[in-house]
């Protein structure tokens, strides 16, 4: 006799996901998928450290643990997979499930170079899943309420535009030397510059200039560490923006965007973690966040929530969600993020501007429809 699946009325049977890594931001989806988003439940983990895999799954209730994700992807009661392994393996592990049937979620980036991520995107076109990539900042509150103000006009024609990351720190980076090369682009900036073209939807990124240094680590300036960089950036409409990153601010967490246009600016995020203020005989201070999982806790739950709606939709043949703007990101933002951080890097090895590498014309047409 076969069990009985009980489901609440009205609602579809859940989204079963497995976890790819479950290093520092695989362990907190993890927790978010277990414990926070509606319609999902966390099915199984891999890591090749099973030891660290099988103490988060013990933590949360999940009774599947394999040191091989290739057990993940040949399970046929695994809907989707979450990848969050090292960048490195992105793109293959992409390709992988697309292949397998499984909905992809996959942290950015999606690939350390064009050629393997536009064979993984072809992949997931040809199996017809879902991909998302894990752009967060979409999901910010003061994000997405910029967002809705821009796609209603109240800017206008974008001019000039900004976004900014200064990670929180001490003076110092730990570890810094086994930081990969280019992070700052590749892991770091890649988070502006999808801002930067979400708020400018509907133009291209045509050229970077990116100008980079170690200042917090001068010391592994000759061994090609960088914590520091500002790009410039040409857009097909015309406009101009500017993205920065520092890997040490001592006052907290700093995530900020800017929109300047023909009949006004909008600007998102803030560097304290709440609007509170204390004044004081010592004047005035405010609380800062200084983690990423604390400034963007509900983010990070919210694109979660969004990929698990979007991949029940598709399962069971609704509707997808639907807003009053473009939300999710999906394949053509992934490639575009990628294809400006990899020519800041040429930049900055050749002290000038460098063009954007063009997308596919499949990924542009998915991009002007919404995919």
């Amino acid at each position: 006799m076969a069990y009985i699946e009980q489901h609440s009325a009205g609602l579809s049977a859940p989204v079963k996901v497995g976890l790819i890594g479950s290093g520092w931001m695989g362990a907190f989806h993890a927790e978010s998928i277990a414990r926070r988003v509606p319609g999902a439940v966390l099915a199984a983990i891999a890591d090749p450290n099973v030891e660290s895999a099988q103490a988060l799954a013990q933590s949360l209730g999940t009774a599947k643990v394999t040191a091989d994700a290739a057990d993940i992807l040949a399970d046929p009661e695994i809907d989707a997979v979450v990848i969050a392994s090292p960048a490195r393996f992105h793109s293959a592990l992409i390709t992988q499930a697309a292949a397998a049937g499984k909905h992809v979620f996959c942290e950015k980036p999606a690939g350390q170079g064009l050629d393997e991520l536009d064979a993984a995107l072809a992949a997931v076109e040809k199996a017809g899943v879902h991909f998302q990539i894990g752009f967060n900042r979409r999901y910010a509150d003061d994000f997405q309420a910029a967002k809705k103000d821009l796609a209603a006009g109240i800017a206008g024609q974008p001019q000039l535009l900004r976004s900014l990351t200064r990670d929180p720190g001490n003076g110092s980076i730990p570890n810094a030397a086994r930081v990969p090369a280019w992070t700052v682009f590749l892991e770091t900036l890649i988070h502006d510059f999808d801002t930067l073209n979400w708020f400018n939807e509907g133009a291209e990124p045509v050229e970077v200039y990116a100008v980079a240094d170690a200042l917090v680590e001068p010391k592994l300036r000759d061994q090609g560490f960088l914590d520091t960089a500002v790009v410039t950036i040409r857009y097909s409409n015309g406009a101009i923006a500017v993205a920065e990153a520092n890997f040490s601010a001592l006052y907290g967490y700093d995530i900020r965007g800017e929109v300047f246009g023909s009949k006004g600016m909008v600007q998102a995020g803030r560097a304290t973690e709440t609007a509170a203020r204390r004044y004081t005989a010592e004047g005035l201070s405010a609380d800062t966040p200084r983690l990423n999982v604390e400034l963007f806790r509900q983010a990070y739950t919210d694109e979660l929530a969004d990929f698990a709606a979007t991949v029940r939709a598709q399962r069971d043949g609704t509707p997808p969600p639907s807003g009053a703007f473009t939300l999710t990101p999906g394949a053509a933002d992934a490639r575009r993020a990628l294809a400006m951080a990899l020519a800041c890097i040429e930049s900055v090895k050749q002290g000038g501007p460098v063009a954007v590498a063009a997308a596919p014309v499949a990924l542009r047409d998915d991009a002007r429809a919404g995919v």
